[in-house]
């Protein structure tokens, strides 16, 4: 009940968190034992980090006094370091530990990026579908999020968004691999949206929270290695899906010394600080953690491949695009998604999120797809899963 309320009126206005939503689906819900609900509605690992990382987590925690006291706002200077070499590395091009700041998550590093950027009454375009929690935080503060249509393979077009920008339009974000279609943009398009942005004066946020489960060999793009890179793009990621850290919120924000001095009003205002265990253990993963993120990666792109071969067996279904955590399917059915999906959980015992989630309202496409993310769920069932789905009825 909000009557009487003194409500911010775009708080107010901007819609309930999707997965909390969907969550309260299953409120009366039993499911038998030889049938338990199949989640493909978690887009983040739901086991702990590996023994080895919670042990020396919990090491810190009992012999370093400074793992439970304040930090510097931007974070600690070791692992900004370690993030600067790790993606200057990985990139080929030079990021200096002064252009990366540690938040708390990859959200709040969105939302540290558009505070910096834009106020009420200015755009921000978002290709569509959209990662609904990006949409959330434009419209609590009042920025107008200027919808992109992807096209075939669910990539955006870079010619389509410079017919969108205009006198108050601030940056262009991309997701990739992307949340919540999996696809994957190759390296020339992301090349030609930086190439737009810098043309146009605007910033290319590149949220790029799933890069550990790209399939593909080598950077994702060149960037980084650019001339003046940092006058354009804002590069964003996550330790909780690499690390399973999910609940320690470590996320970092890569753009220029300039711009981080912006950054750290607002880190200080809405954190003073991240997490200090969750540093820790984002440290100590990067330093040894390789090969037991290379395995990670291989049975998540291993589960994706599974998918896409069960659901794409099944009459009238089709898979649109599948990568990371990710697949973005079309179903048959003549309702739309948004009640299908809240059906599913009853009749079959799937939880998945309805396409109308990462869609604009009056955009129709959204009634006609389903998120599922995979990545929690093994081969067998996966198999389940399309056996379920093959048995809905319309």
């Amino acid at each position: 009940m909000t009557e009487g309320l003194t409500l911010n009126p775009a708080l107010a206005a901007t819609f309930a968190p999707p997965v909390m939503e969907a969550r309260r689906w299953l409120a009366g819900v039993t499911f038998p034992a030889d049938r338990p609900l199949i989640n493909v509605s978690q887009a983040a690992p739901v086991e702990p980090p590996p023994v080895a990382l919670r042990r020396a987590m919990a090491d810190a925690a009992m012999d370093r006094p400074e793992a439970h006291l304040y930090g510097p706002v931007l974070g600690n200077p070791d692992l900004r370091a370690a993030v600067a070499a790790e993606f200057s590395r990985s990139y080929g091009g030079t990021v200096d530990p002064g252009q990366v700041a540690i938040t708390q998550g990859c959200n709040q590093a969105f939302c540290a990026t558009i505070t910096t950027l834009a106020r009420a009454g200015d755009q921000v375009i978002l290709p569509t579908p959209w990662y609904f929690n990006h949409k959330m935080w434009l419209d609590m503060q009042g920025i107008a999020a200027l919808p992109l249509p992807c096209g075939e393979g669910l990539l955006p077009d870079p010619d389509r968004a410079a017919a969108l920008i205009g006198p108050r339009t601030r940056a262009i974000v991309l997701v990739t691999p992307n949340n919540p279609s999996g696809a994957e943009y190759p390296a020339g398009l992301v090349g030609r949206f930086f190439d737009l942005a810098q043309e146009r004066g605007i910033a290319l946020i590149l949220d790029e929270t799933y890069r550990d489960f790209d399939s593909r060999a080598g950077a994702p793009h060149d960037l980084l290695a650019r001339p003046d890179w940092d006058r354009t793009v804002i590069q964003l990621y996550s330790f909780s899906k690499a690390y399973r850290l999910t609940g320690h919120r470590v996320g970092a924000l890569i753009a220029s010394t300039a711009r981080m001095a912006q950054v750290e009003k607002f880190l200080d205002t809405v954190a003073i600080c991240p997490s200090q265990l969750g540093q820790i253990g984002a440290l100590w993963g990067m330093g040894n953690l390789r090969d037991w993120l290379a395995g990670e990666r291989a049975e998540v792109l291993a589960r994706r491949d599974a998918t896409v071969a069960a659901l794409s067996g099944l009459p009238g279904w089709r898979v649109k695009s599948a990568g990371a955590y990710f697949a973005w399917v079309q179903h048959p059915l003549a309702e739309s998604s948004a009640s299908l999906a809240r059906r599913m959980v009853a009749d079959i015992g799937v939880l998945a999120l309805p396409g109308t989630m990462f869609m604009p309202p009056d955009d129709p496409d959204g009634a006609r797809h389903l998120r599922i993310a995979f990545a929690n769920v093994d081969a067998p069932r996966i198999a389940q899963l399309a056996e379920r789905l093959a048995a809905l009825s319309g």
